[in-house]
């Protein structure tokens, strides 16, 4: 088949530092909110590390980074999305001088990838607050974040300049709605935290960013600086309006976060639930002012879609979404909950393409599954993961028929490329790479790398720029 991707489409995968480098104390760094999360969001947080924490060893990336770009090259990636741990670079987030070793790690891991011709796409934040900002200033309740933020980010801009291209301020910015703790380093527990204080939380997130945006333009003028949202295309249950109108505000309060980021203003969709549950944004003088720094980009995970209704007694939720959310009775789900809409990503792009008509970049999208290591006809070491293929494809497929629809799309990252721990569970088996790591959910196992099917497969998809794709016609 003739392919809709455009020649010069960026290909690749998908990680976060915390969840596949480990070295989670060498060379200098600090401890970050996920070394007091050893199982994710499910139970509490723990006073320290402690040893049944998967993240602390990750994927040992930190020191296997070249085998694994390597294998990436022999892939194809265009591009490689990875974050950069803030406590690497500033050990608890409020020193004046960073950490040097640090910054060697990323310089050499970012050297690799040029080795192979892959461009490093670069996450500021990705759900790893340093934990001493989140204890002492209560994470992003607190305004002065915005100058630790902004340190942070203008040591990163003037090191990594003419290395890295393309940037994302935070990742997900609109979990915080969901996850304070993970997402914005709120150490306040969830129950307890008013609206007003998670809101004026995430006004300084936004200013942070705008202004990330603003000193990337002046001190690297070639790079890209996007936002990257947490994507779910909300539809109603039924045709009832009753649904239509509860499914318009559920997309509202998901919106606002690319609304600002896109457009450099508050929508005034906002005004009428801040003003129903007493919120009141403190604006300081020049906030106004930065937020015009708008993205150049618009980036986003895509998972699932759910569904909203205007009715109490319809309200059955789907277990395993990030946001709560009703099933949708016409899709499947996977092993761990989460339905599966590959259609709901073309909906998606199309939406953001003619809202704010700024190019979009899926930066995670992939079947989180439990994969089982055979041994095939030739002995080799591998996983047989169809599922994960046919799901890849049909959500590649849908990316192709949004570009037919006039769409401008940077690119693709397919999540956690390589095995790597689970964000939402902290656990080995939920995987989702192309390649598999030898470790399990109880810590054991030799580390080792196997490619499995889908390995292959993506390889192909990669070398004939989605032509391999195969059509259903959907």
């Amino acid at each position: 088949m003739t392919t809709p991707f455009p020649k010069d489409f960026l290909w690749g995968g998908a990680v976060a530092a915390n969840q596949l480098e480990g070295a989670y104390n060498t060379d200098g760094k600090g401890l970050s909110v996920q070394d007091v999360m050893p199982h994710g969001i499910t139970t509490p947080r723990t006073e320290g590390p402690t040893e049944d924490n998967l993240k602390l060893i990750g994927i040992d990336f930190y020191n296997r980074y070249k085998e694994d770009v390597k294998l990436f090259a022999e892939m194809g990636f265009k591009v490689f999305r990875t974050s950069i741990a803030w406590s690497r670079i500033f050990p608890k987030g409020d020193e004046l001088e960073p950490n040097e070793k640090g910054l060697q790690f990323y310089d050499d891991l970012f050297d690799e990838c040029h080795k192979y011709g892959i461009e490093p796409l670069v996450t500021i934040s990705h759900y790893e607050t340093p934990l001493h900002l989140s204890k002492t200033y209560d994470g992003w309740v607190n305004r002065k974040m915005i100058d630790f933020y902004e340190r942070y980010v203008t040591v990163l801009f003037n090191r990594f300049k003419g290395k890295v291209k393309y940037w994302l301020t935070f990742n997900e910015i609109n979990s915080i709605l969901e996850e304070p703790f993970m997402s914005g380093g709120i150490f306040t527990p969830k129950a307890e935290l008013s609206k007003q204080d998670l809101y004026q939380a995430i006004h300084h997130e936004l200013v942070a960013s705008a202004l990330a945006v603003k000193l990337g333009h002046e001190i690297m003028p070639e790079a890209k600086i996007g936002c990257m949202v947490l994507s779910m295309p909300t539809y109603p249950l039924t045709p009832n309006p009753d649904d239509v109108v509860a499914a318009m505000h559920a997309e509202q309060r998901n919106d606002i976060f690319a609304d600002i980021h896109a457009r450099g203003y508050y929508p005034k969709y906002i005004n009428r639930y801040f003003k129903a549950n007493n919120i009141n944004i403190k604006f300081e003088d020049g906030d106004a002012e930065i937020l015009k720094h708008t993205v150049d980009f618009i980036s986003f995970s895509y998972y699932v879609s759910i569904c909203e209704t205007g009715d109490p007694q319809k309200r059955v939720e789907g277990k395993g979404n990030l946001f709560a959310g009703v099933q949708n009775p016409y899709l499947k789900a996977s092993e761990w909950g989460w339905q599966i809409d590959p259609q709901g990503l073309r909906v998606t792009l199309n939406k953001y393409w003619d809202r704010y008509q700024k190019p979009l970049f899926i930066v995670e999208n992939g079947l989180g599954a439990a994969d089982e290591l055979v041994t095939d006809e030739n002995g080799n070491k591998t996983v047989n993961d169809d599922y994960r293929i046919q799901y890849l494809n049909d959500h590649l497929v849908q990316v192709g028929e949004a570009i037919e629809d006039g769409v401008e799309v940077m690119g693709y990252t397919s999540w956690g490329c390589i095995d790597l721990v689970s964000a939402s569970t902290a656990e080995m088996k939920k995987r989702y790479g192309f390649i598999y790591v030898d470790r399990n959910n109880d810590g054991s196992g030799t580390l080792d790398r196997y490619k499995k099917k889908s390995f292959h497969w993506y390889k192909e998809v990669i070398g004939t720029n989605g032509a391999s794709l195969k059509s259903d016609n959907h």
